[in-house]
């Protein structure tokens, strides 16, 4: 194997570790938060704490050593914006809708209805997470514009792929089964993105103009 085959090797790995693992968790994660499941739905929101922005790791590495003067600098900018945008709004959704209503209905008095504790949060944490959804999409959109100039089509493959994984994350989260096949389609999407833009794919000659 090739030192540049082995460095695109090595950027598929760091590229679809983080939505694998969110697939992983999404196969144990709790189906409905009750009294029964709130530790441990708690538990595992405290676990993707971390997880939810390393999903960006994903985009972040074809950009790396960018931004390039012109078209490709304003949307690479405009990528790495929408990247802490979705991070900074799915941890949002992450610790209320996860970590604090697990936490309320856990430590709720005996008897008491759950509902009321949990619904104002779901639909705070909701709200954000559709914020975070959507900017991990833009993020998509805008990461293709940054690449395109230096590689051309060979990123529409990914790009698509990431597009499809990003409008079923709106909505499915990490549940089974749509939100563990949404996080692997991330993982297939990014490797097809690292694959296409890897030290080992030679840039497309750029039109004098």
């Amino acid at each position: 194997m090739t030192a540049s085959l082995m460095t695109t090797s090595i950027r598929i790995a760091l590229v679809t570790a983080a939505p694998l693992a969110l697939a992983a968790v999404g196969l144990v994660h709790p189906h409905g938060l009750s009294r029964s499941t709130a530790a441990d739905w708690t538990d595992l929101h405290i676990l993707l704490l971390p997880l939810f922005p390393l999903l960006t790791i994903g985009l972040l590495v074809p950009l790396w050593h960018r931004p390039r003067p012109g078209i490709e600098g304003v949307a690479t900018v405009a990528a790495w914006a929408g990247a802490f945008v979705y991070a900074a709004f799915y941890t949002g959704l992450d610790a209320i809708a996860g970590i604090a209503a697990g936490t309320a209905v856990e430590h709720a008095a005996a008897g008491a209805d759950t509902g009321p504790l949990k619904r104002p949060l779901y639909e705070v944490g909701e709200s954000l997470g559709h914020v975070g959804a959507y900017a991990l999409i833009c993020t998509v959109v805008a990461a293709t514009a940054a690449l395109w100039p230096r590689h051309g089509a060979r990123v529409l493959p990914g790009t698509a792929v990431l597009l499809v994984a990003g409008w079923s994350f709106v909505d499915s989260h990490v549940f089974w089964p749509r939100g563990v096949w949404t996080m692997c389609l991330f993982a297939l999407g990014f490797a097809l993105l690292a694959w296409a833009t890897g030290p080992h794919r030679r840039p497309r000659a750029r039109t004098a103009g």
